[in-house]
């Protein structure tokens, strides 16, 4: 595995981009994007690298990953037109994946992040979690409980419902996972780790981690 990625370019543009964030300024600074985006670009095919065979990643490429820097403002009050992060998905189809993998974003301020699961989980794919959850949790909770996750991940994050959800009751033994209307798992990471020479190998092993996890998410389907 390459270890010589210095992803300092993508940080530095990045910490600019937040404060001139307009296309005057863009443009005028396209060499630096250029340089962010392919230093960017090398790490995430590093990774896929590491994967390619395991997860069936074929000919993927960093390109097919990678998420556009361009905002959609139709219907937000910021207005500014550039995402502050590069955000790539990696898993079969990559960014256009419809199967569970895992999400890398690099963004200053230590609001870089490895994440995957069930962001925004249809209806339909609720319902079936929780169905599972109230049948036997213990599946789940095991892979909770393995040594990698817990170092990488702690638990699993997103939003909740205030209460329980319709037809469980609130005294549930599983009521806290019961309540979750997002299912993933985040490891949040300073910019210190993401600019260590170790961050591939972590960002690698992050991933092995959650792969129980979302293999979990890929068998309730």
């Amino acid at each position: 595995m390459k270890t010589d990625i210095d992803l300092t370019p993508t940080l530095d543009f990045l910490d600019e981009l937040r404060v001139y964030n307009h296309k005057a300024w863009f443009d005028q600074n396209r060499p630096a994007y250029e340089l962010a985006r392919e230093t960017f670009e090398r790490f995430i095919n590093t990774i896929i690298n590491e994967f390619r065979a395991a997860d069936q990643l074929r000919a993927l490429t960093a390109k097919d990953c990678i998420f556009r820097m361009n905002r959609d403002v139709r219907f937000s009050k910021d207005k500014s037109p550039y995402k502050t992060n590069f955000g790539a998905l990696i898993g079969p189809g990559g960014r256009k994946s419809m199967q569970e993998g895992y999400y890398l974003s690099i963004e200053p301020r230590g609001l870089s992040l490895i994440a995957g699961g069930w962001y925004m989980p249809e209806g339909p794919q609720l319902a079936k979690f929780r169905k599972a959850i109230d049948r036997d949790a213990s599946e789940l909770k095991k892979i909770m409980r393995a040594k990698a996750f817990v170092q990488h991940f702690g638990t699993l994050e997103g939003e909740k419902l205030k209460t329980a959800p319709q037809g469980y009751d609130r005294e549930h033994p599983e009521i806290e996972l019961l309540r979750l209307k997002q299912i993933t798992v985040m490891e949040h990471l300073s910019d210190e780790a993401v600019l260590a020479p170790d961050f591939p190998r972590r960002t690698v092993a992050a991933c092995r981690a959650m792969r129980p996890f979302l293999n979990y998410l890929a068998g309730l389907k």
